[in-house]
């Protein structure tokens, strides 16, 4: 489902955020990717999702070379994915409800599917009784709650996630975690950056480890 071919990213030279990176992740897999701060997980995350383009190299998402398509068109290709960011970039002028369910406003859905779909997003999240309220009247972990509700909404075919449980305490990261696992199990190919191994190890599966932008791969689980 998701074929990397020798990208490259350079932001300032010398130093390359991602060198040479070839990677083939199947549909339905759940994936880690590990790595010390700097090491390009981020950066990894974000040319999959298109919101960087590599230097150098090819990206084949369902068959299409997303980096052929057109600024205008990459939404075609975005509606089939949902990223949680690790700053979270929620709106905090917005209540809870206009912050997940603005992907689908995009989309064109039909009010009442909208409403039905945030509500569904925020159940899973345990977090629909905050569903009227804003970001600033809740907790960091309830405002990771919401992220991740924004990035299932539309029921994606690719979860991204850049360090979802960075800043949670242990039995909150764990129930996190778990939610992600659940959602793969629907069908969602899952790709967690995180630097946690010990939820790694409790979890298991298929984790890349990336090193001074350089990609090496294990099995764990």
């Amino acid at each position: 489902m998701i074929e990397l071919y020798h990208v490259w990213k350079q932001y300032q030279k010398p130093h390359w955020a991602l060198s040479d990176v070839t990677l083939s992740v199947r549909k339905g897999e759940f994936c880690f990717v590990t790595g010390p701060s700097g090491s390009g997980k981020t950066t990894l995350l974000k040319t999959i999702f298109r919101e960087v383009l590599p230097t150098e190299g090819q990206i084949i998402i369902g068959g299409k070379n997303i980096l052929r398509i057109p600024d205008s068109k990459i939404y075609s290709v975005r509606r089939h994915m949902g990223i949680v960011f690790q700053d979270f970039r929620l709106l905090f002028h917005k209540r809870v409800f206009d912050n997940v369910s603005i992907a689908l406003r995009v989309l064109g859905a039909p009010p009442r599917d909208m409403k039905r779909k945030t509500f569904i997003a925020l159940r899973m999240v345990n977090l629909h009784p905050k569903i009227w309220d804003y970001p600033s009247q809740l907790s960091y972990g309830e405002q990771q709650r919401v992220a991740i509700a924004r990035a299932i909404v539309n029921n994606p075919r690719i979860l991204l996630a850049d360090e979802p449980t960075g800043n949670l305490d242990p039995d909150l990261a764990h129930e996190i975690f778990g939610l992600f696992r659940e959602i793969n199990k629907q069908g969602t190919t899952v790709i967690i950056c995180t630097h946690d191994k010990e939820l790694i190890r409790r979890f298991g599966g298929r984790v890349l480890h990336l090193q001074e932008g350089k990609l090496h791969g294990k099995d764990l689980g």
